[in-house]
């Protein structure tokens, strides 16, 4: 029959964040090449608090041992979502996609049938992948952000 194709989430799962997590989600963000270059200063000193995960839905995707593979925050009014970081070695196994999956499960619970996404502009491929559309961009607001971004709309129900 062929071979098998191996599950590249095999053992992951998703659970809601807790104040502990916060200095693992923190590192995450800090760490994450996908802020290196021009983007650095984005995240340089950026905390994700105890009190942050408390005030909003913030969720992460932990491997066998708990390890934080990566992780998303919603805010649900209005809706948008927040953060949405994949840990640099994890990139590459879905967990982005699976991410983006509880999240709609979320939103939908919340009864919300839409969520705003202000990417990054190197992640807007990613969220075109996952069935989000463009509705306009986000001019950059100097000093914090010093570039343009996409915005986009992630619809609750997929369509697929």
């Amino acid at each position: 029959m062929g071979s098998r194709i191996k599950d590249r989430r095999a053992g992951v799962r998703i659970r809601r964040a807790v104040a502990r997590d916060a200095r693992r989600l923190t590192r995450l963000v800090t760490a994450s090449r996908a802020y290196e270059g021009p983007y650095a200063h984005m995240v340089e000193g950026y905390r994700v608090g105890p009190d942050y995960i408390e005030a909003h839905a913030v969720h992460v995707a932990v491997d066998a041992e708990d390890r934080v593979l990566g992780f998303y925050a919603l805010v649900l009014s209005p809706p948008e979502l927040d953060l949405m970081f994949v840990a640099d070695d994890a990139q590459g196994r879905g967990i982005g996609r699976l991410l983006v999956g509880h999240l709609r499960e979320e939103a939908r619970r919340a009864g919300l049938t839409a969520v705003r996404v202000v990417a990054h502009p190197p992640a807007e491929g990613f969220y075109h992948g996952v069935g989000a559309e463009r509705t306009g961009t986000v001019a950059a607001s100097p000093p914090a952000v010093l570039w343009d971004r996409p915005e986009l709309v992630l619809k609750t129900d997929d369509g697929r």
